[in-house]
């Protein structure tokens, strides 16, 4: 059987085909443009693909309410464009097959939970760090959604005590996103993280952010794992720093065989940057399975 995924990001849509074991068996990425020009090409890639059903992890701000009127709209995007778009109407009306929907992080979240790094653990969360930062959650076997669906990247931090940046964020002086983003890194330092020294300064205080909102998650959330991945995560040396930084801020406070462990706690994604892909596919194998 084959399935669908459509990982719809601000930059660009990768769009797949796979099969219920997960496996990518073909991709392709177009840049993201207005509706009117980048959902015509979604629609005419997947249209002959013969796929049951169709899993989308969309940039966000997005309606994952299922009884609300715009439930599979973009809403309150800075992508004016795709503001208050129907993205799953729209394509649903030409393919006419199961649509699984849920945000870009959550779905790369149900691909670790699903092949991954959370595999086999009652609960994880995937953040992302990257153009911005985003978090998913995955516990107790389903994907968290609230009011809305988790925010993570805007959590407010401290700022460091070194650091006389004002943030990138255009809503919040000092969150997450704001402070600890690839823009964010690359305004403050003047150059993009992958060309900055291993022994620099932007280091210890990328770690220290990080690990603010992580030792903020694990007070709130108390995941049995946590997952980082995006492009500033492949800097492979912040992990020891982070994972220090997280144990001098908890203190002690929180004693738990995971925390014992942060190498086996605090991880890499684990899918080669395929998480989101493989997510979406599980995203439509289960909204498959809710229309049967």
């Amino acid at each position: 059987m084959l399935f669908g995924a459509l990982e719809a990001g601000g930059t660009k849509m990768v769009m797949a085909i796979g099969n219920e074991n997960g496996e990518i068996l073909e991709q392709k990425s177009i840049p993201t443009e207005t509706p009117d020009i980048t959902v015509i090409q979604i629609i005419e890639y997947f249209r002959d693909k013969n796929i049951s059903a169709l899993g989308i992890g969309s940039f966000g701000p997005i309606d994952l309410d299922r009884n609300s009127k715009t439930y599979g709209y973009i809403t309150s995007t800075p992508k004016l464009a795709w503001s208050n778009y129907d993205l799953v109407g729209a394509i649903q009306k030409e393919l006419n097959i199961p649509i699984g929907f849920d945000t870009d992080v959550n779905a790369s979240a149900l691909g670790e939970a699903t092949w991954g790094a959370i595999m086999g653990v009652p609960s994880g969360i995937y953040i992302t760090i990257g153009t911005g930062i985003g978090m998913g959650v995955y516990m107790n076997g389903s994907l968290l959604h609230g009011m809305l669906h988790p925010e993570g990247g805007h959590i407010l931090l401290h700022k460091h005590p070194e650091d006389t940046f004002e943030g990138s964020c255009p809503y919040h002086p000092n969150c997450m996103e704001g402070l600890a983003a690839g823009p964010a890194i690359e305004k403050r330092w003047g150059k993009k993280a992958v060309m900055i020294e291993k022994d620099s300064k932007a280091w210890e205080m990328e770690a220290y952010y990080i690990a603010e909102g992580l030792v903020n998650y694990i007070l709130t959330l108390s995941p049995h794992r946590i997952v980082l991945g995006g492009g500033v995560m492949h800097q492979e040396h912040l992990f020891p720093l982070i994972r220090e930084q997280v144990a001098k801020l908890l203190n002690g406070y929180v004693k738990t065989s995971q925390l014992a462990d942060l190498d086996s706690y605090i991880v890499p994604a684990s899918l080669n940057d395929n998480q989101g892909i493989m997510g979406c596919i599980q995203l439509a194998k289960m909204e498959l399975a809710l229309a049967k």
